[in-house]
């Protein structure tokens, strides 16, 4: 049994192998092509210097260079009034920027990996990856300072990372398995190649080996059971594999996707998986709004529930189950029924939904909806199911942040962003302001219809480089950071959604204000909205 230290000191190794699965390929493409050499020269430049000087795409290399400022290894500065980043090289930029030449080899996996299913292992990426795991075992040749040890869990994350979640996904983790003894040979095709995978993860404490039988240690385990916490991240390894092009090279070509076809910079299922195991812990402080929400007397209850960005359904059946089970309301939904929507930009989702919630016995309405556009949704549950939007309860999760990029039909002329954020869509860099102006228009647009009953926000946050750099394991923003700024989605700190939700006309109810950690580096907050009353 783990001690709360030692639980602690391995979810340390958790945040950091999730750096490594972001940094590795990222730090390799800049150094590749010269950008940290051209760093370490010039010893303080701006983004559109090393864009011109590299003929690079500056939203996309604002981003990986954030990511490097976020590993603590350069200084990153933006200035919101003139829309201006400055790079400078700082006592650990030398060192760490000598170590990136002996993670070409960790890269070329990456890349070979993506020609095969994505969630199995063949026998040319085994081939691949046991030479590295060999190199890992000597450690790479690093230094043994504290960079060296850095950069050396940057690759031990870019390794297991993903053999995690594969594993995850493909019932390793089954409770058979992580209670039972077993061999190579009773879970894979290749038992000889999958027998060398198991005694690296071995060396690495997660199992102990005796004569060709393997048994998980408490260590094997805590990680075991978190292989959705990797979900995520490794879910954008289509996009991470192709970062030189998107800094260096078409930056929009990653996204051209046809209608019918599936997406190219993310794998949709593994995200799903992946985010449906790391949520737990906000849905539960999401249950105590919506029973509070639903206990109140019946007139001043919403008629029902939208959930926008509806996904498989999930999120909509659970909603139901805790009114229905526990609240006043579900004890009289006779005579006062409870009306559900689940609303998805995505075909196949809500195909998926109506599927999930028949299955589930769950009377609802699915239908297609734009998170911005709240005005052609209204209209669709007015003219054909007779129901005010702004009579329901509007609640989204980890989705405000993905709206579609268009630019602010308005400017406000003083705006001054506080955000430190590196923002961009298709390769162009989007300044801090104007992100602030868009989603400032954006919360103008559902205003309307949420005032009444509120708008319960799950929401994803950035955190200031520098702080990150000074919180090294203790949390996941490198890698929140990279993935969404890669993918043209637009995190912004706690402080700053509050205060443009505010300018809107929505207002943080503070009793249901959430912060999780509760620190100067939250990365998840859980807030409901309403307007001012």
């Amino acid at each position: 049994m783990l001690t709360r230290k030692e639980q602690a000191e391995l979810r340390s190794e958790l945040f950091r192998h999730l750096d490594g699965i972001v940094t590795v390929p990222v730090a390799f493409a800049l150094h590749e092509k010269g950008v940290t050499q051209a760093l370490l020269d010039a010893e303080e430049v701006t983004v559109d210097e090393l864009a011109h000087q590299f003929n690079a795409n500056a939203g996309y290399l604002n981003v990986a260079l954030r990511v490097l400022a976020s590993q603590g290894w350069m200084s990153y500065e933006v200035d919101n009034t003139t829309a201006e980043v400055r790079c400078r090289v700082n006592d650990q930029s030398r060192e760490a920027f000598s170590h990136l030449g002996v993670l070409k080899d960790v890269v070329a996996l990456m890349k070979l990996s993506g020609r095969h299913h994505p969630r199995k292992f063949s026998q040319e990426a085994f081939a691949a990856m046991e030479p590295l795991c060999e190199r890992y075992q000597a450690g790479f040749g690093l230094s043994d300072g504290r960079i060296g040890k850095q950069v050396l869990k940057h690759i031990e994350g870019a390794l297991i990372g993903p053999t995690i979640v594969h594993l995850g996904m493909g019932g390793m983790f089954h409770k058979y398995f992580m209670e039972a003894s077993f061999r190579a040979d009773e879970y894979h095709e290749h038992p000889e190649s999958f027998y060398k995978l198991l005694s690296f993860l071995a060396h690495l404490g997660w199992f102990n080996e005796r004569n060709g039988t393997f048994q998980f240690t408490d260590r094997g385990l805590f990680f075991a059971r978190r292989a959705p916490a990797y979900g995520v991240t490794v879910s954008y390894s289509p996009m991470l594999r192709q970062v030189d092009e998107l800094i260096f090279g078409d930056a929009a070509r990653i996204r051209e996707v046809k209608a019918g076809e599936e997406e190219q910079h993310v794998d949709r299922a593994m995200n799903v998986w992946g985010s449906g195991g790391a949520h737990s812990t906000y849905f539960k402080k999401v249950d105590e709004i919506l029973i509070e929400v639903f206990n109140r007397p019946i007139n001043d209850q919403p008629k029902g529930v939208l959930d926008m960005g509806c996904g498989n359904g999930a999120f909509l059946e659970h909603v139901f189950e805790v009114i229905e089970q526990r609240t006043l309301r579900g004890q009289m939904l006779d005579e006062h029924p409870l009306f559900l929507v689940g609303a998805d930009y995505n075909e196949a989702a809500l195909k998926i939904t109506r599927g999930n919630l028949i299955k589930a016995d769950i009377w609802a309405k699915v239908v297609w909806g734009d998170i911005g556009r709240p005005d052609v949704l209204a209209h669709e549950l007015s003219e054909n199911y007779g129901i005010d939007l702004n009579a329901l309860l509007n609640v989204r999760t980890f989705l405000d942040h993905n709206r579609i990029w268009s630019e602010p039909e308005t400017r406000t002329p003083d705006r001054l962003s506080s955000s430190t954020g590196a923002f961009a869509h298709r390769g162009e860099l989007i300044s801090n302001n104007r992100v602030e102006d868009n989603l400032l228009e954006h919360f103008k647009k559902w205003q309307p219809y949420v005032d009444r009953f509120g708008l319960l926000v799950i929401e994803l946050h950035t955190v200031p480089p520098g702080v990150t750099a000074a919180n090294l394991g203790r949390t996941p923003a490198t890698a929140y950071d990279a993935t969404h700024g890669f993918s043209d989605q637009y995190i912004v700190e706690p402080d700053v959604f509050l205060r443009v939700a505010a300018e809107a006309g929505l207002h943080a109810v503070p009793e249901y204000m959430n912060r999780y950690p509760d620190t100067d580096y939250t990365t998840v907050t859980v807030n409901l909205f309403r307007g001012k009353r």
